[in-house]
C-alpha cells in the first residue's frame, strides 16, 4: 500500500530539514529574523548555498537590497522562538524584542547573528533566481563559524553537545539523538 500526497506537498516528503534563522537588515542596520527550512549548499568551491524564499516575506526585499544575510543554526532550546519568527512578519513585530534572542555583531556583513543559534554562516548575495512562487538567492559563504565545544574532532556536530533542531512541517520539530550511527559500506 501506498500514502499518496497532493503533488504541492511534496517538500514534507523531503523533510527533516535543519531549521535555519536567517538574520537580515534594512539600510538603517534594523535586523529582522525569518524562519528558513529550504536551504542547501550548492558548491563547496567556491562556498555557495541557495536559500529558497518568497518574494513577498518581509525578509526578501531586506536582503535583495543590502545583498548581505546570516545563517544561523537553531537548536533544540530555542524552537518556539524559532516558531515564532516563522509565523510572525518583521513588518509587525521586532523579532528580537519579542522572542529575547540575542542579536551580536557579524563578523564580515551587516546583519547580525543570533548568540543563541550553533553555527552562523555569513553570506553575500551571488544571485536572486526566480522560481515559480520562490526566489532562489544563492549565497557566497564570506565567513563560517560554530558555538565552542559544539564540534566534535572531525568538525562535525556533537550531538551529545548540540542538537540541532530539524523541522518536520508545519509546527513540529524534531531533533538528533545523542547516540549518532556510522554505519559501514557493504562489501563489493
Amino acid at each position: 500500500m501506498t500514502d499518496f500526497v497532493s503533488a504541492t506537498s511534496f517538500h514534507y516528503l523531503l523533510h527533516p530539514h535543519t531549521t535555519l534563522l536567517v538574520t537580515c537588515c534594512d539600510d538603517a542596520g534594523r535586523a529582522n529574523i525569518i524562519a528558513i527550512a529550504w536551504l542547501t549548499p550548492v558548491s563547496i568551491n567556491p562556498p555557495l548555498l541557495a536559500l529558497m524564499i518568497r518574494p513577498d516575506r518581509y525578509s526578501y526585499p531586506l536582503i535583495r537590497a543590502t545583498r548581505e544575510f546570516v545563517v544561523n543554526v537553531a537548536s533544540r532550546e530555542i524552537a518556539a522562538q524559532t516558531l515564532f519568527c516563522g509565523r510572525r512578519s518583521g513588518r509587525d513585530v521586532d523579532k528580537f524584542a519579542a522572542t529575547g534572542l540575542t542579536a551580536q555583531p557579524a563578523r564580515l556583513v551587516r546583519p547580525p547573528i543570533i548568540a543563541e543559534c550553533l553555527a552562523h554562516l555569513e553570506c553575500r548575495v551571488a544571485q536572486d533566481i526566480e522560481a515559480g512562487d520562490h526566489h532562489i538567492v544563492i549565497g557566497a559563504v564570506v565567513a563560517a563559524y560554530a558555538r565552542a565545544g559544539v564540534l566534535d574532532a572531525e568538525g562535525l556536530y556533537d550531538p551529545r553537545r548540540a542538537q540541532p533542531l530539524l523541522h518536520l512541517g508545519r509546527n513540529r520539530f524534531t531533533t538528533t539523538r545523542a547516540d549518532s550511527i556510522e554505519p559501514a559500506l557493504p562489501r563489493g
